[in-house]
């Protein structure tokens, strides 16, 4: 196509886009000029949009495409499977060989005896039925009061009634949840840490708050604490060093579930197919995970449970009242069993484990620029904060949306970031080289010099 086929093409796709109700968005903004992308295909770590411009996916989708885009391995598989068994049902005694291959192939990868997978279809769903489990698990126990949950402020669980409860109240202004289960401790933000405390105090701190806070609650009304080892859309908060492992500790000596919300950050995005034991040195009560499952190809996620946790629920007389019409469907299990299999044969874990530093500290060289006050995460999981000022961390107004300004001037030089109030937050794809990493740190370069040019014209500096 020429150029004015490609612009009627995209204006075409933007008519028919006014029906789509968009995720996270501000609806009413999307009416304005160039307020969309139209994204049409993607190769590599690349995406190209309907214009045919290029951009190297510096979200990996949106965490989740961890082996790039165009694996052949994964769609053919997906279509071999389709053509030999498109759907059926895993309800009451049913079963197919794919949900069951890849229940097996989780339950020898994932920590301790963690054996036993539910499938479900997103993030959400798989946090959503951890809780229900655990409560369900705990009415069979005998212990029903035992309902609350633990959760941080920085938190994301998800988007569904139960799990955006669970999420920091930021992501839910104007809309209800099912709150009265959840109580919010403090974020272990290390950054944001009182003024004169060390990290170490700091985690002291935080573990003698959620000891406090589970005594005042009453651990008896207290059923599990979910926490991502690393937060992810709560501006990937890395926790202080041991902070995971005593509040586990903690946990275990009031009779209080631990959920490991892995969800973002399986399957290689810190260099494991599970970070939980393998980076923080926890085997939890119960692992979810979604994204990188199938990096995207496919909407699946699971829910895996301890061997403790199944006996209770799978002893007799119990009922398990709980199930989707697509869970493990065969078509997602497919992908991600082929996803796995990629993962394992081109040693994609190994290669985060090299790069990965390698990519923290190219981004850590933008801590020369007077508005990064942060740079942090873990491998190909980071995060920029900016500050009005370096010294004091004071913030910017959120009107100013900092983030917002990096993010569209990076998209201009052919980089999509994702924008996040006064941060921007990088997840690439896991087949990163080093030559993309470098660019990477140059387009974010160019960037936050013609942001503070920006802010700096309109008098906010």
């Amino acid at each position: 196509m020429n150029k004015q086929q490609l612009n009627d093409r995209t204006a075409e796709i933007l008519a028919m886009d006014e029906h789509l109700v968009h995720s996270f968005a501000d609806l009413h903004s999307l009416s304005e000029p160039d307020a969309r992308t139209v994204i049409t295909q993607a190769e590599g770590a690349y995406v190209f949009d309907a214009r045919g411009e290029q951009f190297l996916d510096g979200m990996a989708g949106l965490w989740c495409v961890n082996v790039g885009h165009g694996r052949r391995e994964i769609s053919d598989a997906v279509a071999e499977q389709l053509n030999t068994l498109d759907y059926f049902s895993t309800f009451y005694n049913l079963t197919h060989p794919t949900a069951a291959t890849l229940a097996a192939r989780l339950a020898q990868l994932s920590p301790g005896n963690l054996n036993h997978v539910y499938f479900g279809n997103s993030g959400s769903v798989a946090n959503d039925t951890a809780v229900r489990i655990i409560h369900h698990y705990f009415n069979r126990l005998g212990k029903p009061s035992k309902k609350k949950i633990l959760s941080r402020i920085g938190a994301y669980h998800g988007s569904t009634h139960l799990a955006i409860a669970m999420t920091t109240p930021q992501y839910r202004d104007q809309w209800d949840s099912a709150d009265e289960l959840v109580h919010f401790l403090p974020s272990p933000n290390v950054y944001r840490r009182p003024d004169g405390m060390s990290e170490a105090q700091f985690c002291d701190h935080l573990i003698n708050d959620m000891r406090e806070q589970i005594e005042r609650l009453g651990s008896d009304n207290i059923a599990c604490f979910i926490a991502e080892p690393i937060m992810g859309a709560g501006g990937v908060i890395v926790p202080p060093q041991g902070y995971h492992a005593r509040a586990l500790s903690l946990c275990r000596e009031y009779e209080i579930l631990y959920i490991s919300d892995e969800v973002v950050t399986a399957f290689g995005r810190l260099g494991h197919m599970f970070a939980s034991e393998a980076v923080f040195g926890i085997v939890p009560d119960i692992i979810c995970t979604a994204k990188g499952l199938s990096s995207g190809y496919q909407p699946i996620s699971a829910t895996l449970l301890s061997e403790e946790i199944h006996d209770v629920i799978s002893a007799e007389g119990a009922r398990f009242l709980h199930g989707m019409t697509y869970s493990g469907h065969p078509a997602c299990c497919a992908a991600a069993l082929a996803n796995i299999d990629i993962l394992e044969n081109d040693g994609i874990c190994e290669r985060v484990r090299t790069l990965g530093p390698v990519f923290e500290s190219t981004l850590r060289k933008l801590l020369r620029f007077d508005i990064v006050g942060d740079v942090r995460g873990s491998h190909f999981m980071m995060a920029l904060e900016f500050v009005q000022d370096t010294q004091t961390k004071d913030p910017f107004a959120d009107d100013v949306a900092v983030g917002m300004r990096v993010s569209k001037h990076a998209q201009q030089r052919g980089l999509i970031v994702r924008p996040l109030g006064s941060m921007i937050v990088l997840s690439p794809p896991l087949i990163l080289d080093e030559q993309q990493i470098d660019s990477i740190g140059r387009v974010l370069s160019e960037s936050i010099e013609a942001t503070t040019a920006d802010l700096i014209s309109e008098g906010l500096r």
